[in-house]
């Protein structure tokens, strides 16, 4: 846990993850709507050494990309929240 002079504490239950999640065998899933061609958010649900299971996402054009790497509750959360339009676009 840290903590910054007038916020509340950040706990980061990944630390040991971050650069340490082997990608190398994930399969990356994607969804089937448009064109194998288009740029696509792909996701794989990735096993580590401590015994749970992470979910992984990229963006298709970009594979050596930058991956963002959920617990299964932010993933839960993050998808309740697309479903609930919490990242539409304000207009």
């Amino acid at each position: 846990m840290t903590e910054s002079a007038g916020s509340a504490p950040i706990y980061d239950d990944k630390a040991h993850v971050r650069g340490h999640l082997d990608l190398s065998e994930a399969e990356w899933l994607r969804s089937e709507e448009g064109s194998p061609d288009d740029e696509h958010v792909e996701i794989a649900f990735v096993e580590h050494t401590d015994g749970k299971t992470y979910v992984a996402m990229r963006n298709s054009k970009h594979p050596e990309g930058p991956v963002l790497v959920f617990t299964m509750s932010e993933w839960d959360a993050f998808v309740a929240g697309a479903k609930d339009g919490e990242f539409d676009e304000p207009w």
